[in-house]
């Protein structure tokens, strides 16, 4: 994705232009630039820099005959070295023109050469897509920042930045900053805590999001509040994790979910125009969490392809297949999803696939290939033709087609599925263009809400209910008599935003009430001297006027990631911590002094 460069007010007295600006439309004139030497050639009568900078790349001609002592200075510049150039830009000399980069059709007859500093050998290639491992690349981020790839990247970020707060400004949100620095409330991961040196003993928390502030904002007045905010959790880090994240946080009063979801929409919608030019389909593809688990299972659905998960349980209940029919009879169900053109897997192929949903944590996958009118598996002894034919037409068969089945406790079964659903996807190529699948989802931002969430789930480790989203998430209105009786069968008013298979942001209508908002800290097993130590401030601005409110949290990295078309929020972070949440460059974290220790009672 090309990303432009604005370049006014950039003259200083070390260059009037940017090398990656200069065209045609330049040739006479006379300029001072200043970047970095990519490459250097010499000709035996002419030396040629490639100078860089942000901007891009502009070739430089050095000739004896026009400064020798510029020509003999260039002769010793070496890659990365810092200098500055002055000259008069030219057309390229007739076959010497380079249509890869944008100043191809120009160079610069350099007359003046200033080395302003010199430079090691880089432990890697400054080049775009560089091949050097990410460790190396992490250690010398200074260095892998100034790959015109990762600078891409950056500068996408700046600008997804800026059209939020355009977008935002003009819907009447107030951006205001909220405390770093916090107590700890259980919000669903670890905390990063600070020591207090004037407070002996006590610990501040940096904040996992700023939901009880935003909340507060609410209760001000302010009415419509967003931040593009630092957040921190201590969890186990991924690809799509970081110790240290970025999130645009916005909180909205007087709304109901859709209210909240439809503004949401538009805010995405117009950045992802601005920043790339594509038009965003509007309105979003709406799913409740039952649906999504039942059609694609999970939560985090991946609508670029077909491959939808069907229940067959109710063809298979009575059949004489055991596996089934005993599933089914104990509570679990009988799922499959269908690969089209998949009859022609070899049988290797298809033990690899269940060697996969065992991963899963299935106990193992049924196959059926439809070869025309008859059927190719190692169940077809346990079911008559017609049997065969019943469970392709539920599952949405034809001719050519493979179907794959796992049968076990629910959960179980979208875990699996929905995990091969993908894996297959990305192994036929019908996402990114790989493989003989053509790629029918390539290109494509597939956005769906998932809405309706269950506000609670049973933890087995702490051995109590847990909030799905966080604490101070409304239930549905007709549901909220259950808190007491059926906790585990209410209803949030949620929704979260999936882009491509990756959540980008979630939210909800908040708690408004006390009374509501003790009932949800009863049913999460908290005594009322823990909720009114931990959240007696939250309880008592409630009693104050607070109005019905809402909002969501999209995850600025995860959507840089996505629009960058890059597979790792690193690559869109200045400055990323490792899996191990190291900064390789600074050696963060690090043990402190023994004074320090005694400063903070440690």
């Amino acid at each position: 994705m090309q990303v432009k460069v604005m370049q006014e007010g950039i003259s200083t007295r070390y260059r009037t232009r940017m090398c990656g600006e200069l065209g045609k439309a330049d040739i006479g004139s006379r300029v001072a630039l200043a970047g970095w030497v990519q490459k250097r050639r010499d000709l035996g009568g002419l030396i040629f820099l490639d100078l860089r900078d942000r901007s891009g790349i502009v070739q430089v001609v050095f000739n004896p005959d026009l400064n020798k002592g510029a020509y003999e200075l260039a002769q010793e510049v070496r890659g990365e070295y810092v200098v500055k150039v002055e000259g008069e830009v030219t057309a390229r000399p007739e076959g010497t023109v380079n249509p890869s980069i944008p100043t191809g059709e120009v160079e610069v007859r350099a007359d003046a050469l200033e080395v302003l500093n010199a430079a090691r050998t880089p432990p890697f290639y400054i080049i775009e897509n560089v091949d050097a491992d990410e460790t190396l690349r992490l250690k010398y981020r200074y260095l892998d920042l100034r790959r015109p790839d990762m600078q891409r990247n950056l500068i996408l970020r700046h600008k997804i930045m800026m059209a939020i707060r355009r977008y935002l400004d003009a819907e009447g949100f107030v951006e205001i900053e909220t405390p770093m620095l916090t107590r700890s409330t259980p919000e669903g991961a670890r905390d990063y805590v600070v020591p207090s040196r004037v407070n002996p003993g006590c610990f501040y928390a940096l904040p996992q999001s700023p939901q009880l502030f935003k909340q507060l904002l609410m209760v001000a007045g302010m009415d419509r509040y967003f931040q593009i905010v630092r957040c921190f959790r201590d969890e186990d880090l991924r690809a799509d994790r970081q110790p240290e994240f970025t999130q645009v946080d916005m909180e909205m009063s007087f709304v109901e979910p859709e209210d909240v979801m439809m503004c949401a929409e538009g805010l995405v919608a117009e950045v992802v125009r601005e920043v790339t030019g594509l038009s965003v389909r509007r309105p979003f593809l709406r799913l409740t969490y039952r649906e999504a688990m039942d059609r694609y299972g999970s939560d985090k659905p991946d609508t670029r392809f077909g491959m939808e998960i069907k229940d067959v349980s109710g063809v298979v209940a009575d059949s004489g297949f055991k596996v089934f029919s005993e599933c089914i009879a104990s509570g679990g169900k009988v799922k499959a999803i269908v690969v089209q053109g998949g009859a022609k897997f070899s049988r290797k192929e298809i033990d690899a696939l269940a060697d996969f949903v065992k991963g899963c944590g299935a106990r193992g996958l049924a196959w059926v290939a439809v070869e025309g009118e008859r059927f190719r598996s190692p169940i077809a002894k346990f079911f008559d033709e017609a049997g065969l034919a019943r469970l392709a037409n539920a599952a949405g068969a034809s001719e050519g087609d493979l179907i794959l089945v796992v049968a076990d406790a629910p959960a179980v079964v979208s875990e699996a599925l929905g995990r091969l659903r993908v894996h297959l996807a990305r192994k036929l190529g019908l996402i990114d263009g790989e493989g003989d699948g053509g790629g029918q989802g390539r290109g494509q931002l597939a956005f769906v809400w998932v809405t309706q969430f269950p506000l609670l789930e049973y933890d087995e480790e702490e051995g109590r209910n847990v909030a799905v989203h966080h604490p101070f998430t409304s239930p549905v209105d007709e549901d909220i008599d259950l808190l007491e009786t059926d906790p585990l069968s209410v209803r949030a008013k949620s929704y979260d935003l999936v882009l491509n298979g990756v959540e980008l942001g979630g939210g909800s209508i908040r708690i408004h009430r006390r009374d509501i908002q003790e009932r949800m800290f009863r049913a999460l097993g908290m005594r009322p001297e823990e909720a009114q130590d931990k959240f007696g401030f939250l309880l008592e601005a409630f009693e104050y006027g607070t109005p019905p409110h809402g909002g969501i949290a999209f995850g600025l990295d995860r959507f840089v990631m996505l629009l960058a078309g890059r597979d790792s929020i690193r690559d869109v972070i200045a400055f990323p911590k490792t899996q191990r949440a190291v900064c390789l460059m600074t050696g963060a974290p690090a043990p402190i002094t023994d004074r320090q220790r005694q400063e903070l009672h440690l």
